[in-house]
């Protein structure tokens, strides 16, 4: 059944990434992501809320904790995952984990972003 609330509040998460995304787009059309930087940030709060009220008031496995932080927050922003994920290893005092991860994650997430153009760009025939 945690797959049926996963699944449900993925789609609604992603919904709601692309129709704010879209709207914030049309509304301040710009060079900078302002759409994805406002989703980024937003889930941000949106987890740390979600995931300390939970912590508090429903410990253990439920539906909402699978619907909302797994399936609505992880398909609206994986990054507010990533940034709960550093939070909690700073948090725990595991600040060479915590800089570990940041740093590894936008140098390699940047280093595959490339890979996979110039591989996509190969394929394409270009």
């Amino acid at each position: 059944m945690k797959y049926f609330w996963i699944a449900l509040g993925g789609a609604l998460g992603a919904l709601a990434r692309y129709g704010l995304g879209e709207w914030v787009q049309h509304r301040w059309p710009m060079r900078f992501p302002l759409g994805t930087f406002l989703i980024n940030l937003s889930g941000c709060l949106l987890i740390g809320f979600i995931v300390t009220v939970l912590d508090a008031r429903l410990p253990g496995p439920s539906a909402l904790r699978y619907a909302v932080p797994i399936g609505f927050i992880g398909a609206y922003s994986t990054f507010s995952t990533y940034e709960l994920e550093t939070y909690r290893a700073v948090h725990g005092g595991w600040f060479l984990i915590a800089a570990a991860y940041v740093f590894s994650s936008v140098i390699l997430g940047l280093g595959f972003v490339w890979l996979g153009t110039h591989v996509g760009h190969l394929v394409a025939g270009e």
